[in-house]
């Protein structure tokens, strides 16, 4: 196979990369970080530093190619309405009018915060009905994307399935555990709901596992979006305890109530939406996310793309950790 990956300087891209070389794909990466790209180039990526909404380099980036794995987006819980559309909307737009150039099979990467509306949700079905509104403009412009890629399998015949990851961890990740960690001080980590809230979770390994199977069976299943996670929920409290003890840091959670969060994180937004001081420490999605319980059945995905949650969320962390301490970037 030779295989588009974009985002491919990206955790999910650089891991999916890093798979597809070791068994022997060809491979084409785009991204914009240059270094991270010579590390790919270095396992026999061809890299090409481009934007991801750029439809002449994508096009022909994806000249020849089999399939085109789409990583790329801009992932946050706070930002404008139109830096979100350009990246997700317009990124997806030319990630879906390279693979029709190509005549290629498209995996398209959303998300599950498309469901998200501030409340408990348990074991969520991909076709479950939607939030009238979406919580921000991330889950807004990813919804958007979805719709992209819809219209072109019913219009054009594109061969696409989409994939709604649950917050991948693993090797190169800059969200999930980085982002408790800069909130985190001598240890002490805030949490809502004492971090009793249950949550699911994706090692980035299975995330791969079920984009290669997305590949393959892309034929018969065009056109379908599967939820993906490790099919095992967990508290948050528990799960970031695990990451503290692997990493070797002490944990002591401090529990603030939601109301205090919630209030804190719209101050927070209305300062840095004034001043321009970019993300705020804390935003009222991320309060929320930390409020209520969420978590995706996987049903479809084990019954139709054939997906097994093959590492374990605590082999997932160890694997996190490790990474970590190899201090490669």
């Amino acid at each position: 196979m030779k295989a588009l990956v974009t985002g491919a300087t990206g955790c999910l891209g650089r891991n999916l990369v890093e798979r597809l070389a070791a068994d022997g794909h060809e491979i084409v990466a785009t991204g914009r970080n240059v270094a991270a790209g010579e590390k790919l180039r270095a396992l026999g990526a061809e890299f090409v530093a481009a934007d991801i909404a750029d439809q002449t380099a994508l096009a022909d980036a994806a000249r020849g190619c089999d399939t085109v794995f789409h990583c790329a987006a801009l992932a946050s819980p706070w930002g404008g309405y139109q830096q979100f559309y350009n990246a997700n909307v317009l990124g997806t737009d030319a990630a879906v009018r390279a693979a029709l150039k190509a005549k290629a099979t498209l995996v398209h990467v959303s998300t599950p915060s498309i469901y998200f509306d501030f409340r408990d949700r348990f074991d969520i079905d991909e076709y479950d009905p939607l939030p009238a509104n979406q919580v921000n403009a991330y889950a807004m412009t990813k919804l958007e994307a979805e719709a992209y890629v819809d219209d072109a399998v019913s219009r054009y015949g594109l061969r696409a399935v989409t994939l709604r990851p649950r917050a991948i961890f693993g090797p190169y990740d800059t969200a999930l555990f980085p982002r408790v960690l800069a909130a985190s001080r001598n240890g002490r980590v805030p949490l809502v709901r004492k971090g009793e809230t249950v949550i699911d979770v994706s090692c980035v390994s299975n995330v791969v596992d079920a984009m290669l199977l997305a590949s393959d069976r892309a034929e018969a299943l065009s056109g379908n979006k599967y939820n993906i996670t490790n099919g095992s929920p967990v508290l948050l409290r528990d799960l970031i305890a695990l990451a503290f003890e692997n990493i070797g840091l002490e944990f002591r959670p401090r529990s603030i109530p939601y109301p205090v969060a919630y209030g804190a994180a719209r101050i927070m937004e209305a300062v840095a939406s004034r001043f321009g001081k970019g993300e705020p420490k804390l935003t009222r999605y991320s309060a929320g996310v930390l409020r209520y319980h969420q978590t995706l059945s996987i049903k479809r995905a084990r019954e139709e793309l054939g997906y097994t949650p093959r590492m374990s969320t605590a082999a997932g962390v160890a694997r996190y950790a490790e990474w970590r301490r190899s201090g490669e970037a």
